[in-house]
C-alpha cells in the first residue's frame, strides 16, 4: 500500500494534522493504540488570557482566529455540537487582583476579551468576597466527543489502524519509508507523552505533567459559566461540573490517585459552599515542554520523520495553527516559527 503520510497518534494534534492533509488531498493512514489519554481527559477550554498573571497567551488571539472556524467546520461535517461558548469568571482573591485586572486592560489584545468592570454581585454557592472579573469569547471543545467521532469516521474509511506502532519496523529508502507493507513518503509522530518511548524523538525535552480532574454532581450550583479560582469549575450540563486540575511532575501514570482527589476537594471547598457528590475521577499526562512551546519539525538525520507534539494545556487552541504550519513546511518548503521548531534544542 502506498500513502503520502503515516500518522502515529490521534489526539488533537493528530486530528488537526489529518484535517490539513485532507485539504491538500494527501493520502494517509493513522495508527492509534489508545495509550495516551490527555486529549480525552482534557477540560478542552479555550481562553487567550493567563488568569494567574492577567497576561496574554502566546499567540492566543491569532490561534483562536483559526481554531474557532476549524471546530465549526467539524461540527457541520459531523452534525454534532463540540463547541460550547460561555463566559469565564475569575474569582479575585484580593484588592491587588482587582488592580492587576484593570492594569491588564491597557493591553490592546487583552481588552478584546476582558470586561472593563468588576462584578460585585453575589453568586449563590460561590465564595467571592472580592468580586469577579469576566472574560468573553471563551468556551469549551468537547474533546472526548470530538475524538470519538473522528476515530469512528477514520475507521469507516479504512484510514485507522488500531494497533501499537513498532518503531523498529521502519525501513528507510531514498524516496520513502517502509513500515510493514506500507510505503509512505513521511511519518509524523503525534503521540503526546508517548513520545518519551520514541527512539527518534525522545531526546526532545518533553517533560509531561500529570493532571487529575473530578466530575461532580452539584444540584444547587446554578452557574452557566466557567469559574476560575485555585481550581476551575466547568459546567457540563444537568448540574454536572468538571473540576480541575492538579499538576504532578513526578507521577507519569494515567491512574487517578487518592492524593489527587483530596487535593481537588480541599481546593474546591474554598471555592463553593454547596454540597456535591463526586461521580467520576480521571487522569492523563499533559505533553508539556520546558519552554511552554510546542515541538514541531523534522528529525535532524531522518528527514522523512516529523513530529507534532507538546501542545500542553491549550491544545484545543494551538493544534490547528501548528498542524497548518507543519504541513506547509513539509509540502511547500514553508517556514516554521522558530519558537516551535525543534531545531531550538
Amino acid at each position: 500500500m502506498d500513502v503520502d503520510y503515516i500518522i502515529v497518534g490521534l489526539g488533537l494534534a493528530g486530528l488537526a494534522l489529518v484535517e490539513e492533509l485532507k485539504k491538500r488531498n494527501k493520502t494517509f493512514l493513522v495508527f492509534e493504540d489508545n495509550s495516551q489519554k490527555s486529549s480525552l481527559v482534557a477540560g478542552g477550554t479555550y481562553n487567550p488570557v493567563i488568569l494567574k498573571r492577567f497576561t496574554p497567551v502566546w499567540n492566543g488571539h491569532e490561534q483562536l482566529l483559526l481554531a474557532i472556524p476549524f471546530y465549526e467546520n467539524l461540527e457541520k461535517r459531523f452534525n454534532k455540537q463540540f463547541d460550547t461558548k460561555f463566559a469565564t469568571k475569575k474569582v479575585f482573591g484580593s484588592i491587588a487582583d482587582q488592580n492587576n485586572w484593570f492594569t491588564a486592560l491597557d493591553k490592546p489584545t487583552l481588552s478584546n476579551y476582558m470586561k472593563s468592570t468588576v462584578s460585585k454581585d453575589r453568586i449563590e454557592g460561590v465564595i467571592g468576597d472580592f468580586g469577579f472579573g469576566e472574560l468573553k469569547g471563551t468556551g469549551r471543545i468537547d474533546t472526548t466527543k470530538l475524538v470519538f467521532e473522528y476515530r469512528k469516521e477514520l475507521k469507516e474509511t479504512s484510514n485507522l489502524i488500531e494497533e501499537k506502532f513498532d518503531y523498529s519496523l521502519i525501513n528507510f529508502e531514498e524516496e520513502r519509508c517502509i513500515y510493514n507493507n506500507i510505503n509512505a513518503k513521511k511519518i509524523v509522530f503525534c503521540e503526546g507523552f508517548g513520545l518519551k518511548q520514541n527512539p527518534f524523538f525522545n531526546y526532545l525535552p518533553l517533560n509531561g505533567t500529570k493532571g487529575e480532574t473530578i466530575t461532580i454532581h452539584a444540584p444547587d450550583l446554578k452557574i452557566n459559566f466557567l469559574l476560575k479560582s485555585s481550581v476551575f469549575v466547568l459546567p457540563l450540563g444537568d448540574d454536572i461540573y468538571k473540576v480541575g486540575a492538579t499538576f504532578n511532575w513526578d507521577d507519569k501514570t494515567s491512574i487517578p490517585t487518592k492524593e489527587g482527589k483530596e487535593e481537588l476537594e480541599e481546593k474546591l471547598q474554598k471555592v463553593i459552599t454547596v454540597p456535591y457528590k463526586i461521580i467520576e475521577q480521571a487522569a492523563g499526562i499533559r505533553p508539556t515542554v520546558k519552554d511552554r512551546r510546542p515541538l514541531v519539525g523534522v528529525h535532524p538525520e531522518y528527514r522523512k520523520l516529523a513530529v507534532l507534539n507538546g501542545l500542553g494545556t491549550r491544545g484545543v487552541m494551538i493544534a490547528p495553527t501548528v498542524a497548518k504550519q507543519l504541513v506547509n513546511y513539509l509540502e511547500n518548503q514553508g517556514v516554521l516559527d522558530k519558537e516551535i521548531n525543534i531545531n531550538r534544542f
